[in-house]
């Protein structure tokens, strides 16, 4: 009985460090006046990757994923500010939404074959 008792806890012990293994810690790396993230999901997917400023705003190209690690979106901040284009990925649909002074200054929206079908230009 004993030996299976140790038996046991080896097992419980060896699925735990194996589920431990799994996770990952988010990662912020110092890059000249920049700092790099890297985030990630429960299931150790990464789910964002951009920059902050040392001030802590975000800064340049931030890309985000879903949990099976496809690419939803891209965006692009300027010290905070939301900038330039951004895009949204939802299946076969495509959507870019342009900013000018952090305000959203167009939306346009594409099907995977490459017609638009929603824009507010």
């Amino acid at each position: 009985m004993r030996k299976i008792a140790i038996l046991l806890m080896l097992v419980v012990g060896f699925v735990t460090v194996q589920a431990q293994e799994k996770v990952k810690k988010n990662t912020y790396i110092q890059n000249g006046d920049f700092i790099e993230a890297v985030l990630y999901f429960d299931n150790g997917e990464i789910s964002q990757t951009g920059f902050y400023t040392k001030e802590g705003k975000l800064t340049g190209q931030w890309v985000s994923y879903n949990q099976n690690g496809e690419k939803t979106a891209t965006a692009t901040y300027d010290n905070g500010a939301k900038v330039g284009k951004w895009f949204f990925w939802n299946g076969d649909v495509l959507s870019e939404v342009d900013y000018e002074n952090s305000r959203i200054a167009s939306v346009n929206t594409w099907k995977n074959d490459g017609t638009r079908y929603v824009s507010n230009k």
